[in-house]
């Protein structure tokens, strides 16, 4: 459970899942990734941070360039833990539809 706590913290943030919107289409130099973004690079170097703690990128240096690259296999468990919830709803909504179909067949 504590990875998936790293995961979940990781994208709660707009910004962090910019970033990885960012990098499912590839690869991307330091720079291209902080470019969007109105603040300081130190601001984006912090949120690389806890993506990177959380597994779901990955850095490699290239000559003088770090490039940037999404690990999206993290993103699993926390969609397979979501996924448990979005059935307990469902359920919860189809009884409730059915409650309201079941009035309305009284009147």
């Amino acid at each position: 459970m504590d990875h998936l706590s790293d995961v979940l913290s990781a994208i709660s943030h707009p910004s962090r899942r910019a970033i990885i919107g960012r990098l499912s289409k590839g690869p991307a130099r330091f720079l291209d990734v902080a470019e969007p973004f109105d603040t300081a690079l130190n601001a984006v170097t912090k949120h690389l941070k806890v993506l990177e703690r959380a597994g779901l990128i990955e850095k490699k240096k290239q000559g003088r360039e770090v490039m940037i690259s999404l690990r999206a296999e993290p993103l699993r468990a926390a969609a397979e833990w979501v996924h448990e919830y979005e059935r307990f709803w469902n359920e919860r909504l189809d009884e409730f539809a059915l409650h309201f179909r079941n009035r309305k067949g009284k009147n």
